[in-house]
């Protein structure tokens, strides 16, 4: 999104030529359903019968995706198969450049602070028409940020993560005290149609970083008022969403939604002519849902798709010498072994902790199951991060030194409750049984008895916050280039996943994260992610930081154009089929 930081440099895709595209960033919410439409709706009428052959025409292009999209109003979407999606027929004020994490203007031109960080003015494009027409303007922005802002019932504010995540608040919002929650955001006004000011209530280095997300992703006003686009209702075991989400998704991107064959699992998106900017090669954009990565590889093989997501690191190779093109994402994640003390009390002491971090051998791990080019972590999130430094306690590969620490913690006979998820497969995580399969083995040779539990994605992440496992593995993809998307995102109160989901570090790791983020000077709050990475590795030891992985994405030889991108962020409007 914007930023202060120094700029990750991707020079693997001129190299490649090709480009690619995928899904999910952190773990969030990577489920995706299968089957059915989107919400239990009926599927709109005119679907297709989804039987367009990869080869039938050099303008369309059949692409496998990994899951279902949940509906198409990103605003209440946190799985990357919604997001695939969504992201090529909306834009937001800013994107990320292709191929990096490096901010570029999109509907904004361009955008200017003021002195005190607190008043962002965005000059808006003109000339760009949503898809249903009707004209982008400054107040259309503002109408789309105070719909974000002014999420009202349950359903909403629970499905409307990520504002919840990076807004901190929805308006009139309480805590449970009963005090306001604070909300990031402070108001937006039109001052002429191609002015938005946009006010923050307090200074943060995430924006404008934040509104290149495609959950804020501007919609058409017309579209969202025509179709009810706030009427979300249900619950987190069974939503329903309104007739916007399943049918009329309107933004101003380069493709525009026809249908989804929910019968044949299809989405089909067409150009869209009127677009303001290079117009789509493809006339037609499908995505085919096939969970099974195995029978996305053979559909590829067969012709009768155009590429795939995610293929297995052990195929890489295979599917070159076939003549297919693998394009492969710069790794800006991190694979960890997390640890929960609130569950088992021995993981208190510091001295565990670090018996268990000199325990693992990283460097064994990496070469043996992950990807080329993967490399052990000893921050919790990539060098390409400002404040990553090498000064940290790295906690080289050491069994003897790990079964010292545990004697002198009185711990020799540790026993812990080992969790790792089935049936899933993340870009950090291609598969988790070979790796717990490996950190397992690791533990057990310095005393460590490790008790296994398997569960599927989603109740291995249910069963992670309900306190049931001592450890686990999981991870996390960076949704844009900042180290409070990563560190924030891990310890701060009260939302951070190691805040209250797995074990409270403190209010002054907390306090001390939100100093550094609202520092506004670069170097200056550089130089405080460091000091903050010291301690954490030191001083806290909340996990292993494991990995970074490298993931890809496959395309058949015809296809030139697709850039991979870090953050996942594909977009297809450059992608064409000779």
């Amino acid at each position: 999104m914007k930023r202060l930081q120094r700029v990750l440099s991707v020079g693997l895709v001129a190299a490649i030529g090709v480009t690619l595209a995928s899904c999910a960033s952190s773990d969030r919410d990577s489920s995706s359903s299968t089957s059915g439409s989107p919400g239990g709706a009926t599927p709109p009428a005119g679907a297709s019968d989804g039987s367009t052959a990869a080869g039938e025409g050099s303008d369309t292009m059949i692409f496998g995706s990994e899951g279902a999209p949940k509906m198409f109003d990103a605003l209440y979407a946190t799985d990357g198969a919604t997001f695939k999606v969504t992201r090529q027929m909306t834009e937001g004020l800013v994107q990320y450049k292709p191929g990096t994490a490096d901010l570029e203007p999109a509907l904004a031109e361009s955008w200017e602070s003021s002195a005190d960080g607190l008043t962002w003015t965005f000059k808006i494009r003109q000339g760009v028409k949503f898809h249903d027409g009707t004209a982008l303007d400054a107040a259309a922005v503002c109408y789309n940020l105070d719909r974000m802002y002014e999420q009202a019932s349950e359903a909403g504010q629970t499905l409307a993560q990520y504002w919840a995540d990076n807004f901190d608040a929805f308006k009139d919002q309480k805590n449970e005290d009963g005090t306001p929650k604070k909300s990031l955001y402070a108001g937006c006004e039109a001052t002429d149609p191609s002015t938005a000011v946009v006010k923050v209530s307090r200074v943060t280095s995430k924006f404008p970083n934040i509104l290149g997300l495609p959950s804020f992703a501007i919609q058409s006003p017309e579209a969202l008022k025509k179709y009810d686009a706030n009427n979300v209702t249900g619950t987190v075991d069974a939503y329903t969403y309104p007739a916007y989400a399943l049918e009329h998704p309107t933004g101003t991107g380069p493709f525009k939604f026809a249908k989804y064959d929910t019968a044949n699992g299809t989405v089909e998106l067409v150009r869209n002519d009127d677009y303001w900017g290079e117009k789509a090669k493809l006339a037609t954009l499908i995505f085919k849902i096939i969970p099974d990565e195995s029978a996305r590889k053979q559909e590829l093989e067969a012709g009768t798709i155009d590429g795939y997501d995610l293929p297995s690191p052990g195929d890489w190779d295979a599917l070159k010498q076939a003549g297919f093109n693998v394009a492969v994402r710069p790794a800006f994640n991190i694979l960890y072994l997390g640890l929960n003390p609130k569950n088992n009390p021995a993981l208190k002491d510091l001295k565990v902790r670090q018996a268990v971090a000199y325990a693992v051998n990283r460097q064994e791990l990496v070469s043996s199951q992950l990807a080329e080019g993967a490399t052990p972590a000893i921050n919790f999130y990539p060098e390409s991060v400002d404040g990553w430094t090498d000064q940290v306690e790295q906690y080289a590969y050491d069994p003897e030194k790990a079964k010292s620490l545990l004697a002198e913690a009185g711990q020799s006979n540790l026993t812990l409750n080992f969790y790792w998820p089935t049936e899933v497969s993340r870009p950090y995580m291609p598969s988790p049984k070979d790796i717990y399969q490996a950190l397992s083995s690791d533990l057990q040779a310095v005393g460590i008895t490790v008790v296994e539990h398997s569960i599927s994605w989603q109740p291995y992440l249910d069963a992670i916050d309900d306190q049931q496992a001592d450890a686990f593995i999981v991870g996390w993809t960076g949704d844009y280039n900042t180290p409070d998307n990563f560190l924030g995102s891990f310890f701060s109160r009260p939302t951070g996943r190691f805040g209250t989901q797995y074990y409270d570090w403190g209010q002054k790791l907390s306090d001390d994260l939100a100093a550094a983020d609202s520092e506004p000077d670069a170097a200056t709050r550089t130089g405080m992610y460091e000091e903050l990475n010291k301690q954490i590795a030191a001083e806290y030891v909340p996990g292993v930081p494991l990995a970074h992985n490298p993931a890809a994405i496959v395309v058949a030889s015809n296809v030139q154009g697709l850039v991979p991108s870090p953050l996942t962020d594909e977009r297809f409007v450059s992608v064409s089929k000779s």
